[in-house]
């Protein structure tokens, strides 16, 4: 087979399917890298799989929030059922479909573990130990992603701890599931194992869903607790032990112990860059690929001319798919227009940068209920010296919150930069505010003038109408 392309792609997830199809359409010839299944992360341990978990019961306490639906809405959620769906979503784990995307856009696929060797060299050992070496003419991209950190905690490498993977791809479900984390994952699978009617308990160091608006914690907490999960706030394990039945029994500081049928560690990721051979181009193995916007690592070996690239969770910027997607999107770019001597559009909110990823990243916690945000936290925004006003309103006030959920609890937040009458932030809390987030991010990355957003007529009656409100809520408090 062809061993010499113009760009090669070490790792075949989602980012890196963007990455290589940006690139195959600007002119070059491309290959990708895959030791496990194209698709990667997302199609089958994390973004598809975990909302097809979630899905169903949010669906059916949906229901349950209204009169009329909730008298029709007498059953237990069918927990076979939701995971026979769920599998569906991963194609019970085959990436053929993926694979066949990949030949229809003429992007070629080699399976097995890629190392860098040199410049612009990878070598790729397949599982029968053969060995081929690749050589790109252009540019290798390392979408290698990351993976997660367990904690070291004494005896709990030894208890076999579940990560989200485990989490998302479990055939049956425990009666008894203990979670050493508070971020979106741990309140995600919190959520969506508590529908099934497993007991859960989650172990946080501070609060859940730090970094977002503290209001986000209040009422995903509450939620979580409607739900019957157990949130222990400043409580550790130090130390974790099967006991003679299989479960785990965890030590904890507090003096107690917690005993469960599995334990979820979800308190971090790290970079898949030990064993990919960056040291053989002066990067040190472990570390996050530092990159400049326009996805190039900055390092030694791209100061002549540049070469290497990292997208997605590898790079550290936004550990997001659709950010990644949107990352690649913009390196595959700028590949093919470097190696044919194009214009590079390296400017803020160019064509070929990921500006968006400093200030305007968009992010939905899956919850019950959901958060979603974009931009600046009031905090962050405080942080980076803006000059701010903050404005809430209760989604549950609007019409269409109202119709939406009987007795609807949800909060929405507008973080204005006063100086230049711009929205830096925005976060939704609420059942069902996901879909608001597109308007908001695009208020935000567009830096619409408030002036302007007065004429952004929101329908009646929508739950975007929030939107309306918001703005008046404003408007008074400057008055």
């Amino acid at each position: 087979m062809t061993t010499t392309y113009d760009l090669v792609v070490l790792g075949g997830g989602a980012v890196g399917e963007v990455l290589a199809d940006r690139a195959k359409q600007g002119g070059l010839s491309v290959v990708v890298v895959e030791h496990e299944l194209v698709g990667g992360e997302c199609s089958y341990w994390a973004c598809m799989p975990s909302k097809a978990l979630l899905r169903s019961g949010m669906a059916l306490r949906a229901a349950k929030s209204v009169g009329g639906s909730r008298e029709a809405a007498t059953g237990d959620l069918d927990v076979a059922a939701v995971l026979a769906r769920r599998n569906s979503f991963t194609h019970d784990w085959n990436d053929d479909s993926q694979v066949d995307w990949l030949d229809g856009a003429g992007i070629d696929l080699v399976r097995g573990h890629g190392r860098l060797t040199g410049v612009r060299t990878v070598e790729v050992t397949a599982t029968d130990g053969s060995l081929l070496t690749l050589t790109a003419n252009s540019a290798v991209a390392v979408i290698t992603g990351s993976a997660p950190v367990i904690p070291d905690i004494p005896g709990l490498a030894d208890v076999s701890p579940w990560t989200s993977r485990d989490a998302t791809s479990a055939q049956s479900i425990p009666d008894s599931l203990a979670i050493i984390g508070g971020g979106v994952v741990a309140c995600e699978i919190a959520t969506a194992y508590a529908s099934f009617g497993c007991t859960v308990t989650m172990l946080v160091r501070s609060d859940i869903l730090s970094g977002n608006e503290p209001f986000a914690a209040e009422l995903v907490g509450d939620g979580l607790t409607g739900l019957g999960v157990d949130i222990r706030r400043g409580v550790s394990a130090t130390s974790a032990e099967r006991n003679a039945y299989g479960h785990v029994v965890l030590a904890l500081d507090d003096g107690s112990s917690l005993t469960a049928g599995e334990v979820l560690v979800a308190t971090g990721r790290s970079p898949r860059t030990a064993d990919i051979g960056v040291d053989s181009v002066g990067i040190t193995p472990g570390e996050w690929l530092d990159v400049d916007d326009t996805l190039l690592v900055k390092a030694e070996t791209n100061a002549a001319e540049p070469w290497l690239y990292a997208a997605g969770d590898v790079n550290h910027r936004a550990l997001l798919t659709h950010q990644g997607k949107y990352q690649a999107r913009a390196a595959g770019d700028v590949i093919a227009v470097r190696a044919t001597g194009g214009r590079v559009h390296d400017e803020p909110w160019g064509a070929h940068v990921a500006t968006a990823d400093h200030a305007a990243v968009p992010q939905v916690a899956f919850t019950d209920p959901e958060v979603a945000s974009v931009g600046l936290t009031a905090d962050a925004a405080e942080k980076a010296g803006h000059r701010i006003r903050v404005v809430d309103y209760e989604i549950g006030d609007v019409a269409g919150g109202s119709l939406q959920a009987d007795g609807y609890t949800g909060r929405a937040r507008a973080v204005v930069d006063e100086d230049r009458q711009v929205l830096l932030g925005v976060t939704f809390v609420g059942s069902d505010v996901a879909e608001m987030l597109q308007s908001a991010t695009i208020a935000v990355v567009g830096e619409v003038p408030l002036s302007r957003l007065w004429h952004a007529v929101p329908a009646y009656p929508t739950m975007s109408e929030v939107w309306l409100r918001l703005l008046e809520a404003y408007g008074r408090e400057s008055a």
